[in-house]
């Protein structure tokens, strides 16, 4: 897989795709705009999403892109889901709501151990989905256990993987092997073969 550009600026072009793109994802702005919207100030964010107040200056000027875990306490700071931290409001949907997402149209989020795309959901949905590249190949590559609120469905996509998790031994998986899990326990997953591996996460929302 090849090297994306700086964070907040990603091309999602991959291989087999031609040369399909979408407008790249400008994370911070979105943050500060919500954040200006509520009329709190870079402190008071800061305060209520649990991090610290240079953290999320240099989220908001594209200086650094968040874990998802970081991602997660922005949308609870910001009174919104991650859904839609990453995409502009919408119209209410009616109960007969659904929306798709092309092939490529998702929007990507890169860290230095995944890259997720995260695919289109309604407002006040109560799962996120997203396709994810695992880039890690050590559990070193992490800066401790990745956790959260929900719980979670992994399935393998495509290469293989050792999903490490706090209370249970290393599992290894490959293409169609699957694992649902409490995602408040500390879990990790690396790329154990040649490619970064391909996975499909579905995580549900408080």
């Amino acid at each position: 897989m090849t090297e994306r550009s700086r964070p907040g600026l990603i091309d999602v072009a991959r291989a087999g795709k031609g040369d399909e793109q979408i407008a790249p994802l400008r994370l911070g702005e979105r943050v500060r705009a919500l954040r200006k919207a509520q009329n709190m100030s870079l402190a008071e964010a800061a305060r209520k999403a649990g991090l610290a107040r240079s953290t999320l200056s240099k989220i908001e000027n594209e200086q650094m892109s968040p874990t998802f875990d970081a991602v997660r306490k922005l949308a609870r700071g910001l009174g919104v889901t991650v859904p839609q931290l990453f995409t502009p409001p919408q119209e209410p949907a009616s109960g007969d709501r659904m929306i798709a997402t092309p092939r490529g149209a998702g929007r990507t989020h890169l860290t230095g151990t995944y890259e997720h795309e995260l695919l289109r959901t309604p407002d006040h949905a109560r799962m996120l989905p997203y396709r994810a590249w695992i880039r890690a190949r050590d559990l070193s590559d992490f800066d401790g256990w990745v956790r959260h609120d929900g719980e979670e469905f992994l399935y393998v996509l495509s290469g293989d993987i050792r999903f490490f998790s706090e209370f249970h031994e290393p599992l290894d998986m490959h293409p169609g092997d699957s694992v649902y899990y409490d995602a408040t326990m500390g879990h990790n997953i690396v790329s154990t073969g040649p490619e970064d591996a391909q996975v499909l996460w579905i995580t549900s929302l408080p």
